[in-house]
């Protein structure tokens, strides 16, 4: 067998081994590890502050993304001593275990570790480490036939029925077949209280669009559909972080949209080069999430 090969890089003071950078994690565009590392270096600056103060749920893929994944909650063995960790309750866990040691990306340092661990997918809850939720998320996931077109109508329609109640919604894309908008809050609401705003919102959206829009989880009510998942803001659940890349053929990433490209249907699967590209003309659309908003209508 090859032997792995190493190297040793300092990131912002912190000493770092990266191995098999030339692994291809991506087989079907030929997308290596370095250019994995690569990118979260390069993405950094506006993906870190989403992630901060938040326990972070990692996917790896130890050999790419045509081969086996795992989710990682706990912090692996070998974490470094200058990763920031905190201990948490896991509720409902399968593996029964009351309190888990989380991994908090706040550095770049952390960010390069988990790239080439080949993290791939990061994934973030809606409150930060100690505190209420601060974002409210509903996902929209379409049913096929229905696809992005249609995930950006219910996003206009959802957009508009938020906005009634005083709050600005912010889109992206999932990376694969469906969208997300999030929604800043007070951060003074507890998650139940979260979820059974947005529980009521969708069965509203539902009732006056039964023929496109559903607020059921029942898969066998989805073909044809969007499915307006407000259980997202369960405190168990975690959604993709923004610019998070995804296991998919081609690099694709959570990609944050502007509404003038909602409203023209052009929401797509944006690859991580064109992501970094939107950087630089946009800077971070959803910067308006880093500041808290309103609080939520009583129901």
């Amino acid at each position: 067998m090859p032997r792995e090969q190493r190297i040793r890089v300092e990131v912002d003071g912190r000493s770092l081994e990266l191995s098999n950078l030339d692994k291809v994690l991506f087989p079907s565009v030929g997308f290596t590890k370095g250019e994995v590392i690569d990118y979260y270096t390069r993405i950094a600056p506006v993906l870190l502050p989403h992630l901060r103060d938040r326990a972070l749920t990692r996917i790896r893929f130890p050999n790419g993304v045509d081969g086996a994944s795992f989710f990682e909650k706990n912090a692996p063995g070998g974490t470094p001593d200058w990763v920031r960790l905190e201990r948490l309750p896991v509720p409902g866990s399968t593996k029964s275990r009351e309190m888990l040691d989380y991994v908090v990306a706040d550095d770049l340092p952390t960010l390069v570790w988990l790239a080439n661990l080949a993290a791939l997918e990061l994934h973030t809850p809606q409150w930060r480490v100690g505190a209420n939720p601060d974002l409210m998320v509903v996902d929209l996931d379409p049913g096929a036939p229905a696809g992005l077109r249609e995930c950006c109508a219910v996003a206009v329609l959802m957009r508009d029925r938020l906005a009634d109640d005083g709050l600005d919604a912010y889109p992206k894309t999932s990376g694969k077949k469906g969208m997300q908008l999030s929604c800043p809050i007070a951060g003074t609401q507890s998650a139940e209280e979260v979820s059974g705003y947005a529980k009521r919102i969708a069965e509203e959206l539902e009732r006056g669009n039964a023929k496109w829009i559903t607020s059921k989880m029942a898969k066998r009510l989805r073909p044809g559909k969007v499915f307006i998942d407000w259980s997202q803001n369960s405190a168990t659940k975690t959604t993709v972080a923004p610019y998070s890349l995804r296991a998919q053929p081609t690099p694709t990433v959570s990609t944050p949209l502007t509404w003038d490209e909602v409203e023209a249907s052009a929401a797509r699967a944006f690859t991580s080069d064109e992501v970094l590209d939107r950087i630089d003309e946009y800077g971070d659309l959803l910067e308006p999430l880093l500041t808290p908003g309103p609080e939520l209508p009583a129901g």
